[in-house]
């Protein structure tokens, strides 16, 4: 090493910067008002002497209404599965040649879509006014293999389901068009001239494919039915809602039963919300060039980033103290 090399290194090691990242005041105090105001309106809620804690604690774990969360979540749960499966037959006759198809399916997303909810809700409930029976059989003929009265079939809980699941069904075929028009043509192209037919082209290549784009939405929309199933009130299914409203007429303490049944909703929400991040996650993996971190990745990144600044701040510190007294 030469002399002059010496020099610049001893050089560049006195005069070495301790670069910092920039400081920004206004997130942090921006920040610091919205916790104030959230803490703010939780502790007066929390402190309302018109709240009386030991009723929702009484009745947060009552049997009625645990037996009416259990209701809700089934009821979720099937009226996704049925909304699913016509969005899939819908979507699929929307993008056919037929024109036929075309417009049935059209007909129906304009119907379901044009109608409140809470109009399909009480038509299904009081099917029995419409039809006192319903047949199976050769129509245009006096042949009937079944016949049983509408509202033994049409129970409180069928015609909820029915109501949510073909409801929905005309909002999903939306999204599941969508998707499938997202996959570019061209691989449906390769796809048949491998010679694999519609059904098997659409099964392994564009489904998979489009559930990036069809994933996110369907999350908000299963979580939208959750919340919808609180209008089934109108037709006496005793779901979270009305098993809350039936008790809160007994005791009169309506304001302590929402608060129990809006708990519910919050925690069934967000459970609900861990398998849509991690679908996300693993259907968007060949999206960007790395995996989307987790909310436990970064957590940890966050307490790390925490902990390199702190000790950064705390090598800089006594380094500036000294210099000062130097001078």
């Amino acid at each position: 090493m030469t002399a002059t090399d010496m020099t610049v290194k001893s050089t560049a090691g006195t005069h070495d910067v301790a670069a910092a990242p920039r400081s920004h005041p206004g997130r942090w105090i921006a920040a610091a008002a919205l916790v104030a105001l959230c803490a703010g309106w939780v502790l007066s809620l929390w402190s309302n002497q018109n709240i009386d804690h030991a009723t929702i604690a009484d009745f947060l774990f009552d049997g009625r209404i645990l037996q009416g969360v259990l209701l809700t979540v089934g009821l979720t749960v099937c009226s996704m599965l049925l909304a699913t499966a016509f969005a899939v037959a819908l979507a699929v006759m929307r993008l056919s040649a037929n024109p036929v198809l075309r417009v049935v399916s059209w007909g129906y997303t304009w119907f379901f879509r044009g109608t409140p909810l809470l109009v399909q809700i009480v038509f299904w409930g009081y099917l029995g006014l419409l039809y006192e029976k319903i047949s199976l059989g050769v129509p245009f003929t006096s042949i009937h293999f079944f016949s049983a009265n509408t509202n033994t079939i049409v129970t409180p809980f069928v015609a909820g389901l029915l109501a949510l699941g073909m409801n929905e069904a005309a909002y999903a075929s939306e999204i599941v068009r969508a998707g499938l028009l997202s996959v570019d043509h061209g691989q449906v192209e390769a796809a048949h001239s491998l010679g694999m037919s519609p059904a098997y082209t659409l099964r392994r290549i564009i489904v998979p494919q489009a559930m990036r784009v069809i994933i996110p939405p369907m999350g908000n929309e299963t979580i939208s039915m959750l919340k919808n199933t609180a209008l089934l009130q109108l037709i006496a299914v005793p779901e979270l809602y009305t098993r809350a409203s039936w008790i809160s007429a007994q005791n009169l303490s309506q304001v302590e039963l929402l608060i129990v049944a809006s708990a519910w909703y919050l925690v069934l929400t967000s459970v609900l919300s861990v398998p849509q991040y991690y679908l996300e996650r693993r259907y968007g993996r060949g999206a960007g060039r790395s995996m989307p971190t987790t909310p436990w990745q970064q957590a940890r990144h966050t307490a790390t980033r925490i902990r390199t600044r702190v000790a950064q701040v705390a090598h800089t510190n006594p380094r500036n103290a000294r210099t000062e007294a130097d001078s």
